[in-house]
């Protein structure tokens, strides 16, 4: 999707892996199990449903932030619970594997296939489950997928959604031999074709501009889920879905589920009360607040991964003030009491987000491509991996590519591209020398970095902790600055004034979509200024942007990913960022609730969720 800017709503949507496509332009997006180059490995912790031991019936209570204000995730307005919502309720043709990778879903597609690559015109035909039904008995028909095609093409700007990567590829969508096959042909080749149509909307709620642009809450709207809505309750927080009467699939476990918003600080509260069962935990535990203290606040790094995107609520108001001394010791007693809790088992898995360290060519002496590259090699990222993970349990294992996680498929480390191993070397070729001890320095001035860093996280602090000390080894001064992470993205990213930032991007089945936003080169806008887009680096050239045009418009899988990688390389080269580690997943789920957990790459199948007998 594009916007102009990436906001905290935008978070939600970027950590579905099914909202990318195929552009020219960028989408948006700027989020464990052992990260392992191992293709068998998963990223999901999930307890699996094994359908014969799940009763029939019982109500399950899963924590939300709060009841969302629309369930089209392709409105401004789509937060995470709109997705979570969305998996409930609306069909998605593919859904993700534990890799990431976009397979059908049989409940919603009987089979689809794409013309072979070098075919032109691209055409994809679908056949749609002919029992697949919305809920007032109506069939999914092309109808369908032409009205959500109209809304998200950018074709028509009375659509205030936003276009979505991928379907202003699209040139025509039509009925094909029967009611149940739908051909839809693009005007250019669409590598990522799968990523479409998961959420779909009836054509009630996307034909026409009125209809897409009014919030999507309440009920009485149509929905072909294994689940149905029946309250909406925006005051009192609380969402329910119940089974389905015309769902034709397998029959959910549980008669109904109540999302109920609960906010992180009361999280681990609910568990212990039995108020909750499905409880996302990464922010409770990384946000914990510290006791009060009469000890003054450090002067050490201040907190804040990213989740998703970078940033997110609760911050401080100062954004020049470091946290309490005592975050990180309020999150390890957060994960302990999370851990202690009876019938409660905590889930760990690596989301769906890739963690980094940006480097800002527009600002300050990291215009210098050269030294870019030598500060990108004396990061440790091992070291900052296993500072940040491993007080959660996870392996501390470092990431070697921009665009994809170390689990999916075409996954390679290519961090040798950056150069030589010994940094120092580096660091002396661009000028910056060593006196005896101290601060390296060149023309007189000092080589002092600021990083910027989203407020309020324990995980965030322990990684800037770990990148001062590293990269103080070299010489190279780092200076932490906190920023309200509501406003972490539109008045700090935007703005460019630090040298370091520290955030994530969300990685999923669509790279060549999702990712290119954040590598597009710089260009000039209609005044003659730069625009950076949602390049927060501000660095990148011609060939890289053709390579990723090339790679979201090449239908063959293995040279797919080839320039993928080949794309990796050059950003490396380019000294644009550092990937340091996959964002950690913390879910707790009470003891006999199956199919449920840290869900990594995936979603929930809702219809599998229960209690076990």
């Amino acid at each position: 999707m594009r916007v102009r800017q990436l906001t905290a709503a935008a978070a939600a949507l970027l950590l579905a892996a099914g909202l990318g496509g195929c552009s020219d332009g960028p989408v948006r997006g700027p989020s464990p199990a052992p990260a392992s180059a191992d293709p068998t490995a998963t990223t999901g912790d999930v307890r699996p449903a094994d359908r014969g031991a799940v009763r029939d019936g019982g109500t399950l209570h899963w924590a939300l932030d709060g009841v969302p204000a629309t369930l089209n995730v392709y409105q401004r307005g789509a937060s995470a619970d709109s997705a979570l919502l969305a998996h409930a309720l609306y069909p998605s043709l593919f859904r993700p594997d534990e890799h990431g990778r976009l397979v059908p879903d049989p409940d919603y597609l009987a089979g689809a296939e794409s013309t072979p690559p070098g075919q032109q015109p691209q055409v994809v035909t679908y056949r749609l489950n002919p029992h697949a039904v919305w809920n007032d008995g109506t069939p999914l028909s092309a109808a369908d997928l032409t009205a959500q095609r109209a809304a998200l093409s950018g074709l028509d700007p009375a659509y205030r959604g936003g276009p979505a990567a991928g379907y202003d590829a699209i040139d025509s969508v039509t009925q094909g031999a029967d009611p149940h096959e739908v051909k839809v042909t693009f005007r250019r080749p669409c590598a990522e074709w799968r990523a479409l149509f998961g959420p779909l909307y009836p054509a009630a709620e996307t034909a026409t501009p009125e209809a897409f642009n009014r919030a999507l809450a309440g009920t009485g709207h149509l929905s072909a889920g294994p689940y149905a809505l029946t309250r909406y309750d925006a005051d009192g927080g609380r969402v329910t879905v119940e089974r389905n009467p015309l769902w034709w699939g397998d029959v959910p476990k549980t008669d109904r589920i109540d999302f109920l918003a609960a906010p992180p600080e009361r999280r681990l509260d609910a568990l212990d009360q039995g108020r909750l069962d499905v409880v996302p935990l990464t922010a409770a535990v990384d946000r914990a607040e510290p006791p009060a203290s009469p000890v003054p606040p450090s002067s050490s790094p201040s907190p804040a991964p990213p989740s998703g995107t970078p940033g997110a609520v609760g911050a401080p108001a100062d954004p020049s003030a470091d946290p309490p001394a005592g975050a990180p010791e309020a999150a390890a007693s957060a994960l302990r009491r999370a851990e202690s809790l009876p019938g409660v088992t905590v889930h760990r898995a690596a989301a769906a987000s890739l963690t980094q360290l940006t480097l800002n060519a527009g600002h300050g002496p990291l215009g210098d491509p050269a030294l870019r590259r030598a500060v990108g090699r004396a990061v440790d990222r091992r070291a900052v991996a296993e500072a940040a993970l491993g007080p959660l349990g996870l392996p501390g294992a470092p990431l070697g590519s921009h665009l994809l996680a170390a689990d999916q498929e075409g996954y390679r480390d290519d961090s040798p591209a950056i150069g030589p191993e010994d940094a120092a070397q580096l660091l002396d070729a661009a000028g910056w020398k060593l006196p005896n001890g101290g601060t390296r320095t060149k023309d007189g001035k000092e080589l002092v970095l600021t990083l910027l860093i989203p407020a309020g996280s324990a995980t965030a602090r322990r990684t800037a902790d770990a990148l001062v000390i590293g990269l103080g080894e070299f010489g190279i001064a780092v200076n932490p600055r906190t920023a309200p992470a509501d406003t972490f993205v539109q008045d700090q990213l935007a703005d460019g004034e630090y040298d370091l930032a520290l955030f994530s991007w969300p990685v999923g089945a669509s790279p060549a979509a999702e990712q290119r936003a954040a590598y597009a080169k710089p260009r000039p806008d209609a005044d003659g200024a730069l625009d950076h887009g949602r390049n927060y680096g501000r660095s990148g050239t011609e060939e890289i942007d053709r390579l990723f045009d090339r790679a979201a418009a090449e239908l063959d899988p293995a040279a797919r990913l080839d320039l993928l990688q080949e794309a990796d390389v050059r950003i490396w080269q380019l000294g644009h960022s550092v990937p340091l580690y996959q964002r950690p997943e913390l879910v707790g789920v009470r003891t006999g609730v199956t199919g449920a957990g840290a869900f990594g790459f995936g979603w929930p199948r809702f219809q599998d969720v229960g209690w076990s007998r």
